[in-house]
C-alpha cells in the first residue's frame, strides 16, 4: 500500500519538478543596463523579401560589431523556447546541419553583418534540419547555456543543445 501511495504522489508530482520551458524573445537576452548596440535589422518574416536577400550573398562577409557583448547571467540553464533562422555550420552528407547560429533575422551573417553576441545562439543538434528548409524561421528549444562560442560567422555569447527544432508558424 504505501508503495501504491508514493507512486501515486511521485505521479502527481513529477510535472511539478520538470522545468517549465520560458518562451524567451531576443530582447530578453541582452541585459537591461547593457551599452545600446548598432541598430539591427527587423527579422523577416516576410520572404517576400528573399530574393534580395539572396542576391547579397557573393558578397564577402561583414564583420561583427560586438563580439563581446553582455549576456543575461541569469538565463544560463534555463530551459527556453526561442523563434529564429539558421546559419549553417557543419553539414553532413546526408545534407543535414547539425551545428549552426541561431540568429533573430534572415542572412545575419551571411547577407549582413553578424548581430551582437548577446543576439546569437550556438547550436547543435543530433537529428539537425535539412538545408533545404534553412531560408525559414525555426523554434528552436532545449536548455540554454551562457558562454561564447567563435566561428568564422561570428562570435555567439550562448550556447544550446537542442532537444526540438521546427518550422516557426504565425
Amino acid at each position: 500500500m504505501r508503495h501504491l501511495l508514493f507512486a501515486l504522489l511521485l505521479a502527481i508530482a513529477s510535472p511539478l519538478w520538470a522545468a517549465e520551458t520560458r518562451e524567451l524573445t531576443w530582447s530578453e537576452m541582452v541585459p537591461a543596463d547593457a551599452p545600446p548596440q548598432p541598430a539591427q535589422q527587423a527579422p523577416m518574416h516576410d520572404l517576400s523579401q528573399l530574393a534580395d536577400a539572396l542576391a547579397a550573398e557573393s558578397a564577402p562577409a561583414a564583420q561583427q560589431s560586438a563580439p563581446d557583448a553582455p549576456v543575461v547571467e541569469e538565463l544560463d540553464g534555463q530551459r527556453i523556447k526561442l523563434p529564429g533562422y539558421i546559419v549553417p555550420l557543419d553539414v553532413t552528407e546526408e545534407g543535414r546541419v547539425t551545428e549552426f547560429l541561431f540568429v533573430p533575422y534572415f542572412g545575419a551573417c551571411i547577407h549582413v553583418p553578424p548581430p551582437p553576441s548577446n543576439q546569437i545562439v550556438h547550436v547543435t543538434s543530433e537529428l539537425g534540419v535539412l538545408m533545404d528548409a534553412l531560408y525559414q524561421p525555426f523554434w528552436i528549444e532545449g536548455s540554454l547555456k551562457v558562454g561564447a562560442h567563435s566561428s568564422e560567422m561570428g562570435t555567439a555569447g550562448y550556447q544550446m543543445e537542442a532537444e526540438k527544432i521546427y518550422p516557426y508558424e504565425m
